[in-house]
């Protein structure tokens, strides 16, 4: 079994590296119609960094060579080193209360006993694509029914990550401060959308490379660890995912304090889903290699193997009592190859907004979404 305790690489070496990669993938992919400069108008969208990262450095352990290394450059992390940072993550963010981390393998090929070794959180099965979909469904609860890709006959193994984040607030929205209010959808389109309403402390609220950020508490779950940290981003009008998120999950000393007394915010109940082939974002986040038949995945079976497809499907809820959310990561592998008078700022979140759900403790964006069209109501 692998010492985890042994790596080098600490929590926050790994979230740093977490976060280079939801960066590169939300401006270079994810923010699909943004400008270089990350304006533009751009879709919804939802997708999980750390799912990604997860899935991609797992499979890395097994790799070798210059695929390896582009992983790596990727990653900050590959080879042999990977497998240890891995597990060391995953069981870090598992802390997180209310939150679910796993990851199965189905191969039809041999899959070497040094990488199951390695990998000791990780189960490996005989690739039966219907347990796949059941296991999905289980551990989605229900959120995501079935991989997001079909596994055909030239799928030689398929690695699937699995998040998901059932969370209470730690002070819920009254339902009864909740009602219609205006939503301006990144086409300028106006139209009513159900809207809470809440006061939160004023160290909860801040301003961050001209970009309101709030932070709104998950309940600490009894026996749990600390609850997820829902930080709800605001940019200037017209500013794009690729500019805004990113200050969702900046270091919270870096943010500017609110110039008032108290803060209140309006709230879109909202739900958003999304299915993205990363498959072909590979190559502008500078992986080639592993797609090809010069894929060197030796070290994790004896047969030559190369990525076929990355798939991720997420899905996020937010609603008066809490946060739903759970992404489904899928590497398939093919032959290789506020007593005074008060002054109160308002933050309306009623244009184009971020939401990062952020771990218990590191600030690793466990899901980031880009809420651009008029929000969908998860209670309709």
């Amino acid at each position: 079994m692998a010492d985890v305790s042994a790596t080098a690489t600490d929590a926050t070496t790994t979230t740093g590296a977490v976060q280079r990669l939801a960066e590169r993938w939300i401006r270079g992919g994810m923010a699909a119609g943004e400008g270089r400069d990350g304006t533009g108008t751009g879709t919804g969208f939802v997708c999980s960094p750390a799912g990604l990262w997860l899935a991609l450095a797992a499979v890395a352990a097994g790799a070798r060579g210059a695929t390896a290394a582009e992983l790596r450059a990727l990653l900050g992390t590959a080879d042999g080193e990977a497998a240890p940072v891995v597990t060391a993550l995953a069981r870090e963010l598992a802390r997180t209360g209310a939150l679910g981390v796993a990851t199965r393998v189905w191969s039809r090929v041999p899959v070497l006993p040094a990488f199951q070794e390695a990998l000791p959180d990780v189960r490996f099965d005989p690739m039966d694509p219907a347990a796949a979909d059941a296991w999905v469904r289980e551990a989605t609860g229900g959120l995501i029914e079935r991989l997001p890709l079909e596994i055909t006959d030239e799928t030689l193994l398929a690695l699937v990550n699995v998040l998901a984040l059932k969370a209470r607030w730690e002070k819920p929205f009254e339902a009864w401060r909740t009602q219609d209010l205006p939503f301006t959808d990144a086409a300028g389109t106006v139209g009513p959308v159900p809207t809470m309403v809440k006061d939160v402390p004023l160290a909860d609220a801040w301003t961050a490379g001209g970009a309101y950020v709030v932070e709104l508490r998950c309940a600490t779950e009894p026996g749990g660890g600390p609850g997820a940290r829902v930080r709800l981003v605001l940019g200037e009008p017209g500013a794009g995912a690729g500019r805004v998120l990113p200050a969702g999950w900046a270091p919270r000393a870096a943010g500017v304090p609110l110039d008032t007394d108290r803060v209140t915010i309006g709230l879109p109940r909202l739900t958003l889903r999304t299915r993205v082939p990363v498959t072909g974002q590979l190559a502008s986040l500078g992986v080639r290699l592993a797609l090809t038949d010069a894929a060197d995945f030796s070290g994790l079976s004896p047969e030559p193997l190369a990525i076929s497809d990355v798939v991720q499907e997420a899905v996020l809820k937010i609603a008066e009592e809490g946060v739903e959310a759970a992404a489904v990561t899928v590497v398939a592998m093919r032959a290789g190859s506020a007593p005074r008078p008060q002054r109160v700022h308002h933050i309306a979140f009623d244009r184009p907004f971020g939401v990062v759900v952020l771990a218990g403790t590191e600030d690793t964006p466990l899901f980031t979404a880009w809420q651009a069209e008029a929000p969908a109501d998860p209670n309709a």
